[in-house]
Parts: C-alpha cells; structure tokens; sequence
C-alpha cells in the first residue's frame, strides 16, 4: 500500500499552536516565469492511436482501489474512483490539457466567457445544443441552478464537502434562450472555470435527500459516453455501459469495468487474466518489465521519459466477460518487503541488477565527497540484496495460486492459455512470468508532489529557524535522484508547493528559502540555540526527547522489521534499516488515500484531504536576507565541542536535538522509506537526530499526520488547476475555534501566516488571469520563506497496460477521454512512445 497520496479529510483541530515571529521579508516586484511554466518536466504516456485504428467493442478492465463509497463527487467519502466513474459518465465544462491546464469541453459548450465585471462578475455559457441527459431532457440553466443552490452551504440539510466557489454565486439564470446560463457573482471569483465540473443533474441536487441519497449508489441520469450499469459492492465491481445517448464521438469500447484489485494484489490479478490496466508500485513494474525481458530479451517495453522509445507489441481485439475472480496474496511481494526491510546488513553478491542502478553506480562516481559516495552505495546494496531476495521469492511464489480451473478455462476461451492455470514452483513462476509479458508499464509523472513536512506547532520545529535549518539540509535533487532514476524518470526537484511545471502558475520559487548549506543550516541552529557539546539530561525510555510528544511509548502492533517500530538515526553509525532498540509508537497511517477526493484534479475539501513573495528566483545561496532571524541578531558560525562530548550532538536545555519521523510500514510505501533514511543521513551531518518511527498503514495518516503527532513525515498534495481555490486550505494560518481548540483545515503542519492568507485572497478576487498568477507565485514564496513544508519531487504514475490497448495508460495532467480508449485492431502497431520532453 503506497501513502505518497494523502486524500484531502475533515478539518482537524489541534489543541496547541506555535508560531515564529512575522518574516522580515522586503516586498519585490514580480517578474514573468513563463519559461518555466510552459512545459511539464514528463509527458503522458498513453500509447495514443487514432480512432480509425482502434476496434470496434470489447471490455476494458481497470483497477480501482475500492468501489466508490459515493458516486457524488461532492460528498465527504468520495474517491478517485467516484472521480473515475463521473468522469466518463457526466458533464464537465473544462477538462485538463497535457499542461495541467483547463480546455473548454466542447462536448457540452460552445463557449464560455466572462460578459460583465461592473457592478458584478457575469460568466456566460453557450452549451452544445445536442447536450441532453439520457431521459432526452436538455441540459440548461436548471442544472445549474440545482447544483450552486446545494453547494452554496446555505443550507445545512446538503452533507456537501465542499462549496468554494459556489459561495461566490449570487444568481443563476437562463439567457436569451434554453442554451444559454448567465451566471452572476455577489463576488469576483478567478476561478470560475473550475465550477459545474462535474455536473449533476437536478434530479440528483434539486432536495437534500437526493442529493444526500440519491447519487451515493446509482446515477440513473447521465450525460456522458458511459452509463452506470450496475454497482456491485459484493464482487467489487463497477459496470460502466457505452450510452445510447451519447451525441459525441461514439465510444469505442462497449464496456469498462472498474475492478477492485488492492495494490498489492495487482500484479497477480494482471497474470491472472483479470484486469487489462492498472496503477501499480515500482515493486509490481519491475515484475511486468522482467517478464517482458524474459521473454523478448530485450530492454523494457513502454515509453521511457528518458530514452523515447515505446517498444512494438501486437495489436488485440479484446472482449472480456468481466468475470472475476479473487485474487490470493502473493509470497513474491512478502519476500519482496522482507527484503526491503531488512536491507542493510550485508554486501549484495547478485549481478543482476536493474539496469538503472547500473545507472546510479555510475553516477555515484561523479566526484560526489565522500560522505555521500558511502551513504550511495549502502543504498545500492540494499537495493541489490532487495533484488536478490526478489529472485529468490519468485521461485516459490504463486504455490497457493495454483491450480485454478475456473482461471485456465477462462484464459483458454480468451486464447490465452498459457496466462491460466499455474503450477508450482518453477512452471507456477513461468506461467506468470508468460502472463505479465503480454503487458507494458507507461510511465509518467503524477499530478501530485511529495513533501517533507514540518510540524510547527510545538517543539523545536516551532521555532522558524530550525525548520529553515532542516530545509537547508537537504539535498533535494539527490532526494529525487533516488525515488525516479531507478524509474527511468526525469529527477528534477519541485520548485513550487502551488503548481506543478507545465502549469501556469509554475515559477521555482525555492531561492525564497535558500539552497542546500549545510554551514549555514548549522548556524541558524546555533543561533536559534541549539549548541553542540552542551549537557544533556538522560531521558526516560518513553519520553520524547526535544521533539513533538505524540502519543506514549507502546508496544508495537507488529515487531517484524518493517511493520513497525523506532530506530534513532544518529546515536549510532547503523545503516538504515539495520536492527536497533525496542518498537515504540507505532499506531499509524490511514490506507492509501487518492490524489483527488473530488473529480477535479487536486481540489481539495473539507473532508477530502492528500504551494519568493513575488515569483522572482532568487540565485543566491542565502535565501531572502532577514527571514530567519530576528532583526541584529548574527548567525554564529558553529563552535567546537567541548573535550569529550559528542561532537555532533546538538542540545539546548538539557535536551538533545531529536525529530520524531514518522513513515509508513507497509508494501508500497518503500520509496518513502528509503527517503526517509536519506532524509535523515542529511540532517546527521548538521547535528540533528532522527529519531524513525515506522507505523502501521491504517493510522499513518489519520493519528499521526492529521492530528499532528510527529515532527517530520513524508505524504503527498495534488496539483491543482486552480491553487488559489485548492491550496489555500493547506496554507491557511490556523485559527481558533470556538472550543477553544485550533482549527487547522489542511494545514497538518500547523505552519501559516496572514500574509499567505492576504495573497490567496487577492489571487481569488482578481479577474485578470496575469495577476492572479503574480499573486500565487508570491503567496508560494512566502510558504517556502515559513519552511512549513518543502517539496521534494513529482511522484511517478506508473500502469500495468495490456499490449494493444491505446489512448489510455500513465496520463500524466490530461482528463483521460473515454470515448477514444480501446484495443487496436488486428495487424496495428502500437504508436512510438511519447516525444521527449523539452
């Protein structure tokens, strides 16, 4: 289970909040970004193919995480999957560019543009005059209306999640005709292009009690390519029909079924003939890329955002019966995981290593000091022995998958025997080795960034200066370098929390907190007062030493390497991973969540929780001068330690230097665990201890990171289209509540101020689309200055594709288009991969 997304939850209140002092932060003028802006660091990998080429019919079979709990995307509990489902079934007024930018939908507008601004915003919209729901009625200004008088939180009776922007709204009214709805604001709102996507129907959002019932099991009214046929919680099914109502481009395929496969089953479910596509973890790609080259003996098949090829398969119609079966866990991804945990003690003996890390043996030998060419090839041999335990697994994987006669006769009906029945041992590895190889992983960047966050609300971490102290520790390309390298994936840093690059409001705004230094990083320690050699005060086995108190120590829920437990990474020269003291606090993480709770692509919502000051670089190593210190007072350098103390063991107050990381446990979640280990080698260096805390997957998120139990943790934001309406609640400076708690939004590092707030505000209220972008660019400065959160890299999309399935895979920005997605027909190739990116 990976947690690199984190879904946006309910607003959590925190007892307590600390904060630093206002930054003494001059005001700059703004400048143009544009070069940045205009091109995403990967491009989509979906093996497009006109539809001429693409056979009529067939059932696409696409993995979901769970079957939605709700089909209203406005809902608390909605997913990626009831994103999926509406996507293919309903209106949207914009749809997502390769860009991450919004497109006019032409499918249901003609136009849409902004006719008055004086006394008052009006939006007008000219829809497609062969827009109709399936019962045959026109979509117009009644469904408009329906859907702004449920979302505009005036009425309490709606369980909506959500109402920003719809707030704004101060009427809604048919034009000159039935195809035209003028829209009127009681406030400016700039983005007004993210609304009434998607659109329900009136019959859904017209009462309360359809809107709060109605749309959570069935939509019995579309207007899409697709219709919902059934929704099957039982077999974990969702059944999406082409529409006979559909005026658009006719869908090429008859079905999709949306499966629900957990991740760390998928790989199984692929060899097992029942899913075409899926999501999948590094683990699951590297299984799919060594069954291609076992059986053509050559590199990976796929596009590759470094190399630009996409490697030939054979065409397939395909026409599935949709019958599933469940799925047995696999032994290869235990071996796999044990493996990973357990990394670190010996030296790899195998030489076959994945060609990246080939790739990375080389790289370590680039002059890097030597601190880090040591830290480097611990990591490739712990990669390696992860590799060998691998190989060693999947001789034995699969004994309990055998033997299947329902399978084996499905895959004989579908001409694939040889992707059926599975025997035991070497035949049992082979046959699903053979099944795997007629897939191809498509890769690309997410929509989405990792960060480091910093919890700010009490501890050492509630001093500004020590937050900036961490954030200059880190050496954030060699971060990235790790987690998308082995992938074949650009490495490049996020430079913005607010938008992602090919997004307009991209500017790399990092220079407003300053480069990796780790001198200067030691200095703002001292300053701050955090000294090395000073006295230290023995601590109890369950206190915590200088960071957030969290819960008290107990006995771990699972004491196997891996699944939980607390190892301090600077008490000692243990590599990561290696045996340390007893399990302590690890009650934690919540499953995976989506990179999106509602359809549009990063909006964020009160319930659905997983971005300088003026958008000018700045070069200097120094960040912005004054922003860290309180005015007159000098950063010292580093002074010696005293005669037999720890020489780099900062402490103040008796009480030594130590952050609580909190990381996930479970399968999928390797790469932010190795991160995690990397992360906290760095701040060794500066005299800072880690102190590792690895935590069950079901509370990571919801007891630890959204209540604020820790002082480090690494999860994952969704870029949005439209950061001033989305990020603001992950930014927002927190405020008391009328409990006299905290009331935080998004904001689980606790870390905000009201300038932020004044910049989002403006960015909302201003109609002239350049300024808006100045006024994000800024706010985004003025986060990265308060080093609340720092943003690592773009997570890598990665999915399992059947060979000759076209238009879909790793989308990377772009709203997936349904109609066009299929199985090519017999005798066409698959496409080249995607261009390089510029």
């Amino acid at each position: 289970m990976s947690h690199e997304g984190v879904g946006l939850r309910a607003v959590m209140r925190s007892a307590a909040f600390l904060t630093a002092g206002v930054l003494a932060v001059p005001a700059l003028a703004a400048c143009s970004a544009d070069d940045e802006a205009d091109r995403p660091v990967a491009v989509q990998d979906i093996a497009p193919a006109s539809r001429d080429q693409i056979a009529d019919g067939g059932t696409l079979r696409w993995a979901v995480d769970a079957v939605p709990a709700t089909l209203n995307a406005f809902q608390a509990d909605a997913d990626a999957g009831t994103s999926r489902v509406a996507g293919a079934v309903l209106p949207s007024m914009y749809r997502l560019d390769a860009n991450g930018r919004p497109q006019i939908n032409t499918a249901y507008l003609e136009s849409a543009k902004v006719v008055g601004t004086s006394p008052k915003q009006v939006v007008l919209y000219k829809l497609n005059q062969q827009a109709v729901w399936s019962d045959g009625r026109e979509i117009g200004a009644a469904d408009f209306a329906a859907q702004w008088r449920a979302l505009s939180g005036k009425d309490s009776a709606y369980w909506t999640a959500r109402n920003a922007g719809y707030d704004r709204i101060e009427k809604i009214e048919r034009g000159k005709n039935d195809l035209e709805v003028r829209v009127t604001f009681s406030r400016p709102y700039a983005d007004w292009k993210a609304l009434f996507s998607p659109l329900y129907p009136k019959d859904v959002m017209g009462t309360a009690d359809s809107f709060n019932d109605g749309a959570r099991r069935a939509l019995k009214v579309t207007a899409g390519p697709f219709a919902v046929k059934t929704v099957d919680r039982k077999s974990g099914q969702v059944r999406l029909t082409r529409s006979a109502r559909w005026w658009g481009r006719p869908s090429k395929l008859d079905e999709i079924d949306l499966v629900a496969v957990a991740r760390d089953k998928r790989a199984e479910a692929l060899a097992d003939d029942e899913l075409d596509l899926a999501e999948i973890d590094p683990a699951e790609a590297e299984r799919v890329t060594l069954a291609a080259r076992h059986k053509e003996g050559g590199p990976l098949l796929g596009a590759s955002a470094t190399d630009g090829r996409h490697s030939p398969g054979t065409g397939s119609e395909k026409g599935t019966s949709g019958k599933k079966a469940a799925t047995s866990e696999s032994e290869e991804e235990d071996g796999k995981n044990a493996a990973d945990e357990s990394s670190g003690h010996e030296k790899s003996e195998s030489s076959g290593h994945h060609a990246s890390e080939k790739s990375d043996k080389k790289h370590e030998k680039s002059g890097k000091q030597e601190e880090a060419d040591k830290s480097d090839k611990q990591d490739k041999s712990d990669k390696g022995e992860k590799k060998n335990e691998d190989e060693k697994s999947d001789d034995g994987a699969k004994d309990d998958t055998g033997d299947k006669s329902d399978k084996s006769d499905k895959s004989d009906k579908s001409g694939r025997g040889d992707a059926g029945a599975k025997g035991t041992g070497a035949k049992g590895d082979s046959a699903s080795r053979s099944a795997l190889s007629d897939f191809v992983v498509r890769k690309s960047l997410e929509p989405a960034y990792t960060q480091l966050a910093l919890n700010g609300s009490e501890g050492p971490l509630a001093d500004e200066r020590v937050r900036r102290a961490v954030a200059r520790a880190l050496d954030r390309k060699e971060l990235a370098r790790v987690v998308l390298q082995p992938l074949g994936l650009p490495a490049e840093p996020v430079g913005s929390h607010l938008a992602l690059a090919g997004q307009a409001a991209y500017a790399d705004n990092s220079g407003a907190l300053g480069n990796q230094d780790a001198k200067e990083a030691r200095a703002l320690l001292a300053d701050a007062g955090w000294v090395p050699g000073g006295p230290v005060t023995e601590q109890k086995k369950t206190e915590k030493a200088a960071g957030s108190q969290g819960k008290k120590a107990g006995k771990s829920e699972d004491d196997r390497p891996g699944a939980g437990g607390t190892y301090d990474l600077g008490e000692d020269d243990k590599p990561a991973g290696a045996p340390r003291g007893p399990a302590q606090d690890p009650k934690d993480h919540a499953g995976r969540q989506e990179q999106q709770a509602g359809v549009r692509q990063g909006a964020h919502t009160d319930d659905q929780a997983a971005r300088h000051l003026d958008g000018r670089q700045y070069a200097g190593r120094g960040g912005l001068p004054g922003a860290y210190a309180p005015k007159g007072t000098a950063a010292p350098a580093g002074s010696a330690a005293p005669a037999g103390a720890a020489s780099n063991v900062l402490a103040k107050d008796g009480k030594p230097l130590t952050l609580r990381f909190v990381v996930p446990s479970g399968s999928g979640s390797e790469s932010l665990r190795l991160v995690a280990d990397r992360i906290a080698r760095m701040l060794q260096r500066i005299g800072v201890r880690t102190d590792i805390t690895k935590v069950s997957d079901d509370s990571y998120f919801k007891d630890h990171i959204a209540s604020g139990q820790y002082d480090l943790a690494l999860y994952s934001w969704p870029a949005s289209a439209f950061p001033a309406t989305d990020a603001r609640p992950i930014y927002a400076k927190p405020v008391p509540a009328a409990d006299g708690s905290l009331s935080v939004e998004q904001n689980y590092t606790r870390v905000g101020t009201d300038q932020v707030d004044q910049l989002f505000d403006q960015a909302l209220s201003t109609l002239n689309e350049d300024e808006e972008r100045s006024l994000v660019r800024k706010a985004d400065a003025r986060i990265w200055a308060a080093a609340g959160s720092i943003p690592l890299y773009q997570r890598p999309q990665l999915a399992a594709a059947r060979i000759g399935l076209a238009n879909t895979g790793a989308f990377g920005f772009q709203t997936p288009v349904y109609e066009d997605m299929g199985f090519l027909k017999k005798g066409v190739k698959p496409s080249a991969s995607p261009s390089k990116s510029r």
